[in-house]
This record gives structure tokens, C-alpha cells and sequence, in this order.
């Protein structure tokens, strides 16, 4: 089963996915074997690729760390949470890393193409865009799962 796709797939940029996007963010949602995925734009191959993972262990800093400063990004970060009925949850989260100090062209590459990404990720529960460390500390997530 292939899941890449490049012509028609997204007309305005004709980005294709890399099969192993999928079967890594299946990988963190199914056997959370990774507490978060980093994506790509591979400009050779016009495609998005896995960059990073990081270990269940990692925490929240690890990952917000891992991300560049001056470039855009996709990321998928597993929020573990316990409920107020002292529940542990988990919930997936997209998040669009487009910093202000980027390039204008990759901001433009990557907001025409994380439709295409999101697509194959079944199974995220929010989204959230970021231009800058505050849009997506660990408290804006807790916010939207509480």
C-alpha cells in the first residue's frame, strides 16, 4: 500500500508524503513507541519526510528544543494528561511551526501543504498553529484538553 502521491494530490504545490510519515505517526498513536514526530520539507524530492523522533521519555521541552528556530516544521506531539477523575489520557496533537524569523517562501511551501499531511494523520485530536514558542507552550495544550 503506497501512500505517496504527487501529481493532482495538491495542485498548488504538487507535494507528495513520504510512506514512512504514516507508519511513524502510527508507530507514536498505536504503540507509543515516540512522544513526538518531526516533519520535513525534503526540497530535493518535494516531499514531506519524518526529521526527528523523540522517546516516550522525552518531555515537552525536548521537543519544543527540537524544533529550528528560523525554519517551519510539522510536528505531531503525544500529550499524556491525568483527568479530574484522576484518569490518564492521551491526546495527538499537529502543530503547524511556522516562526516569524522563517523565509517567506517556507512559509508559504508549508501552509500550502500541511492539508496534505493532515490528511494521512487519522487520529489527531487538535491543531495548533505557531509562529512563535508562546503559541504553543505546554499550557496552551492543557487548555484545550481541560
Amino acid at each position: 500500500m503506497s501512500f505517496r502521491f504527487r501529481a493532482g494530490a495538491n495542485a498548488s504545490s504538487g507535494m507528495g508524503v513520504a510512506e514512512h510519515c504514516k507508519g511513524t505517526f502510527l508507530e507514536l498513536q498505536r504503540k507509543k513507541a515516540h512522544r513526538y514526530v518531526i516533519f520535513k520539507i525534503d526540497d530535493k524530492k518535494n516531499e514531506v519526510v519524518v526529521e526527528k523522533t523523540g522517546t516516550p521519555a522525552e518531555s515537552y521541552d525536548d521537543f519544543t528544543l527540537a524544533l529550528p528556530e528560523n525554519d517551519c516544521r510539522y510536528a505531531i506531539y503525544d500529550f499524556d494528561f491525568v483527568t479530574s477523575e484522576n484518569c490518564q489520557k492521551s491526546k495527538i496533537f499537529f502543530i503547524a511551526w511556522s516562526p516569524a524569523t522563517s523565509r517567506i517562501r517556507a512559509k508559504m511551501l508549508y501552509a500550502t501543504s500541511k492539508d496534505r499531511l493532515r490528511r494521512e494523520l487519522d487520529g489527531v485530536h487538535y491543531e495548533i498553529q505557531a509562529t512563535d514558542p508562546t503559541e504553543m507552550e505546554l499550557d496552551v495544550l492543557k487548555e484545550r484538553v481541560y
